[in-house]
């Protein structure tokens, strides 16, 4: 009788075990709203993941930096406090220091180059780097180009910058091109910078058009101008602690979420690209877009230094050959 009792009771625990692990739910975490860019595409990874493991895995939001800044959510994946995590490669760089070289001034000529790099041999190596660094990169999803907002002018030349409390990531590249453009390059984690603006601790900031539309900036910033001085790429992250315990079955059941949602997030991109610019009027920012940038690039070279002195030269100049 006693042995009966303890397998109806390991069954039981067994079971149990079994139904908590098949109905887990995946918590994907990221810095904006669940109707930008980066919302979509986590929507896409749960939808998709949930279709492809029949129920197994579920999936919900933690949008608008519920779970910290970026850095702080990265830093989750690597102890297994976080699954999964949409972020842009700004803060991933001091973690994996090759990332540092996606954001680089200037480096990338349009969408189409900037999309073939990563989605070719280039991304895939740089995805593996990732791998060696207790976090898992399953996709380069994307923001895209970034552009200058302010509160105090138009900006159509460098001099315009000369003082401007600039709000940049965590990233000493993006400080040095600002430094070096004439900006008061100021860290800060995103989930603080609408509240910096509202109360004028930095005067601007400098995000893609998809970001300045879903944080709706054009209530603490009336200027807008479309320097397209970095292009930036997002990546989806995972947890090596969640992937590690499964089958691969589940983990690429993960992957193809990941592709999912990547692609959601361009076409979103894609379609702000040409919609963005209007809604910024709409709302009363002035828009500038006739903008000569070859004198942003000249100032923002140094920059280039901070990456090649200690990486070298090498990974810099595959990306510029790419057609």
């Amino acid at each position: 009788m006693k042995h009966t009792l303890f397998a109806f009771a390991g069954a039981v625990a067994t079971l149990a075990a079994t139904t908590a692990y098949a109905e887990r739910n995946i918590v994907v975490g990221h810095a904006l709203s669940p109707t930008s860019h980066y919302g979509i595409g986590a929507q896409a990874f749960i939808d998709t993941l949930t279709e492809l493991s029949g129920g197994e895995f579920t999936g919900s939001q933690a949008p608008a930096g519920q779970l910290g800044g970026e850095r702080d959510m990265i830093e989750g994946l690597q102890i297994g406090s976080m699954d999964v995590v949409i972020t842009s490669t700004g803060p991933l760089g001091n973690f994996v220091p090759e990332v540092f070289a996606l954001d680089l001034p200037f480096l990338f000529r349009d969408y189409d180059h900037a999309r073939n790099v990563l989605d070719g041999d280039i991304g895939q190596e740089l995805l593996g780097k990732i791998d060696e660094n207790q976090l898992v990169g399953l996709a380069w999803s994307e923001n895209g180009f970034r552009h200058v907002t302010n509160s105090q002018r138009p900006v159509r030349t460098p001099a315009d910058l000369e003082g401007l409390k600039l709000r940049t990531m965590e990233n000493r590249v993006h400080m040095e091109a600002f430094s070096e453009m004439g900006a008061s390059p100021t860290p800060m984690a995103f989930p603080e910078l609408f509240t910096a603006l509202q109360q004028g601790v930095v005067d601007g900031q400098e995000n893609p058009v998809t970001v300045i539309t879903a944080s709706k900036f054009w209530e603490v910033q009336g200027h807008v101008s479309l320097t397209g001085h970095v292009y930036s790429p997002a990546v989806v992250l995972s947890s090596p602690i969640l992937l590690d315990g499964m089958t691969d079955e589940q983990r690429g059941w993960f992957m193809e979420a990941a592709k999912a949602s990547a692609a959601a997030t361009r076409a979103e991109v894609n379609r702000l690209e040409e919609a963005g610019v209007a809604l910024l009027r709409e709302n009363g920012m002035e828009v500038i877009t006739e903008i000569d940038k070859a004198p942003f690039a000249e100032l923002a070279q140094p920059a280039y230094a901070v990456y090649t002195d200690q990486y070298g030269t090498e990974l810099v100049e595959r990306i510029q050959a790419v057609e």
